[in-house]
């Protein structure tokens, strides 16, 4: 095939399909690469987790002290003391357990002067929406263990409004600033969950790691699987076209 024959071909192409169809296929190549980088961050996740099980519970005085350090705070255990405020109590909707929806059970314990906000475990909320769960609240001094959680705030449709606040409040996240602005009370940048050992609160049902790298994995695959599809489905589609037009 000579350089005029070349030309010629390249000028018949349908360049905003192609252009189209590379974008398409770099797209999902992308996604999958994203798959397998999350893939890889959850077993460093994992194996940090299992590192950190090993070691004794930190007080809460260490855990701050710590905060800024490159590995960050994430998943240390913790040994807090304080008391309960039993009068502010968080529910976060939209919790699931074994195919029932519910709430996570969030108080806040003042600890030397700081402020932090427990995760107590799960609660089955009610099918009807306007009802929500009746919640005994933890009074009272008490010492526990736990894990340190960095809260990070995902996509939201719609803000959250705390205007007209009624206790217990039903929140769609956990919004550190908000909640620190709506007790009138500065709360420390993390939430404690406690340990599945501990008696106080609820079911302790919450995972570390919801989506564990082997689904990541599988996603990775789909990606890669449908990339190789439409670029196969396009080629086909632009031989099929050539030899309709053979000019």
């Amino acid at each position: 095939m000579n350089l005029v024959l070349i030309q010629h071909k390249l000028k018949q192409l349908n360049w905003p399909m192609v252009i189209f169809t590379m974008l398409v296929f770099s797209l999902l190549i992308k996604l999958g690469f994203w798959q397998i980088e999350r893939a890889f961050e959850k077993e460093q996740r994992q194996q940090r987790i299992k590192t950190l099980s090993q070691r004794n519970a930190l007080s809460l005085e260490q855990i701050l002290a710590l905060k800024g350090l490159q590995d960050g705070i994430n998943d240390l255990p913790i040994e807090v003391s304080g008391n309960f405020d039993a009068d502010k109590v968080f529910l976060l909707d939209n919790q699931p357990d074994k195919g029932r929806l519910g709430y996570r059970v969030y108080q806040i314990i003042e600890s030397n002067g700081a402020a932090i906000l427990v995760n107590l475990g799960w609660v089955q909320g009610s099918i009807d929406r306007s009802v929500l769960p009746e919640i005994l609240p933890v009074s009272g001094q008490h010492t526990m263990t736990g894990h340190v959680r960095e809260i990070e705030v995902g996509i939201q449709l719609q803000a959250q409004n705390f205007t007209d606040s009624n206790w217990p409040l039903r929140v769609q996240q956990i919004e550190i600033d908000k909640f620190s602005q709506l007790i009138n009370k500065k709360l420390l940048p993390f939430v404690v969950y406690l340990d599945k050992k501990e008696s106080i609160g609820y079911k302790k049902n919450w995972q570390p790691i919801v989506m564990p790298p082997e689904k990541h994995r599988g996603y990775a695959f789909q990606w890669f699987s449908l990339a190789l599809a439409w670029i196969s489905l396009m080629i086909w589609a632009a031989i099929k076209m050539s030899k309709k037009d053979p000019s």
